[in-house]
């Protein structure tokens, strides 16, 4: 294949087997499908619980245990995806990824034969670091193969097609969950599937190994992208996880009224991400000024909302700002980073993204019992949501007048 120029819609590493069609979309269909592997573990689960917590009764601690087997990995995720960074950078991506996608499949079908609560846990635990070096990967590699529109269309697909693959994987854990709560981890063995196309389609973008050992991450860059992201990672899994109880709240006993609101929610996401490829242009900055003010003014109705018609509404343009948001922050991180500096970039920021994710819920359960309530919560996370846009504002106006 012959060399090219990176442009708007170039892949980036020359050496990719077969033609250009082939290189620029089975490789990504693959990524993409990839990407939905941990949120495959964060939803799929979550219907089983209560199950679970019945079987597991006579286990002392077992009601608190048992909803850790749904959050243990995102924790892990958080704590590992740098790590993972680093190895992708100085050993390679394909490598790394490969060997991710089995373990999970491993560790993800391993609670079908196990008995013992704790033993559940550490499996859960390795699911959850195989799932960062898999996040961390997937995204590198379509930073590595891509350019341009290109890459900011992959970008946007991927909050895209996990927003999708959430609503239905959540569907498929009850429908499943209905015959045991064991039967759901049967779909773990998908990852071991797709890990059979992804070495033979996927390549290891050609980098200076050596290079790559020496060349240090500018994180004064990155370090401002990632604290942006630690919020934004709050914002994003506010009504992710709080919409369920804010239905409650307003009086939605339902579930199946419940269910329908949290994927409307889910398909704003959806929406959001998908706008990325057509305002990626704008750039960050004044993506961000956009994605927080969406945010805000949604969750300042999730505040005020008496009905739950209103509620919805708040949620939904709250998820549409989410959307946008997710892709506009990986971008500013990571455009600005070579070959040998990406993996490393790419790992902080995920990791960024999941603490934000994990201490979420906390900080708006101890915000709701210091305020009188969830909504008071949500709104006051509104407000700090407002000033954020107002800062980034503020920043894309001096960048405009500093720029020659």
């Amino acid at each position: 294949m012959e060399n090219v120029t990176p442009g708007a819609d170039a892949v980036l590493a020359p050496e990719a087997p077969g033609s250009a069609g082939t290189a620029r979309r089975f490789p990504a269909a693959l990524l993409l499908a990839g990407s939905c592997m941990p949120v495959l573990g964060a939803v799929l689960l979550a219907p089983v619980l209560p199950a679970m917590t019945r079987d597991f009764a006579a286990t002392p601690g077992a009601g608190l245990m048992v909803p850790v087997v749904l959050t243990l990995p995102a924790l892990l995720i958080a704590v590992v995806s740098p790590i993972a960074g680093q190895i992708a950078d100085k050993v390679g991506r394909k490598r790394l990824l490969l060997a991710a996608m089995i373990a999970y499949s491993v560790l993800g079908t391993a609670p079908l034969w196990l008995s013992s609560l704790p033993l559940i846990l550490a499996s859960r635990a390795g699911v959850g670091a195989a799932e960062a070096c898999i996040m961390t990967v997937c995204t590198t590699l379509i930073t590595d193969y891509y350019a341009g529109k290109a890459r900011d269309r992959y970008l946007g697909l991927q909050v895209l097609v996990a927003s999708v693959a959430a609503t239905a994987f959540f569907a498929l854990g009850g429908v499943l969950g209905a015959q045991s709560w064991r039967a759901p981890f049967w779909l773990y063995i998908a990852a071991a599937f797709l890990a059979i196309p992804m070495a033979f389609v996927l390549w290891e973008p050609k980098r200076d190994v050596v290079k790559a050992r020496f060349t240090p991450v500018p994180w004064r860059q990155v370090g401002i992208p990632c604290l942006v992201t630690f919020f934004g990672g709050i914002v994003f899994y506010a009504l992710v996880v709080q919409l369920p109880y804010l239905l409650t709240n307003l009086g939605v006993n339902d579930v199946a009224v419940i269910g329908a609101g949290t994927a409307l929610a889910s398909v704003a996401t959806a929406v959001g991400a998908f706008s990325f490829r057509f305002l990626a242009r704008m750039g960050p900055q004044r993506l961000l000024v956009v994605a927080f003010s969406l945010a805000a003014v949604g969750l300042v109705v999730v505040w005020v909302a008496t009905s739950v018609t209103l509620a919805l509404v708040g949620a939904l343009v709250t998820s549409t700002g989410t959307g946008l948001l997710l892709p506009t922050l990986l971008t500013w991180a990571v455009s600005g980073l070579q070959l040998e500096q990406r993996g490393r970039g790419t790992g902080v920021w995920t990791g960024t993204l999941y603490v934000g994710q994990f201490i979420s819920p906390i900080v708006l359960g101890t915000g709701g019992a210091f305020m009188g309530g969830l909504q008071s919560a949500l709104g006051a996370l509104g407000v700090l949501t407002a000033a954020a846009a107002i800062v980034a504002a503020v920043a894309a106006r001096r960048t405009r007048r500093a720029a020659p």
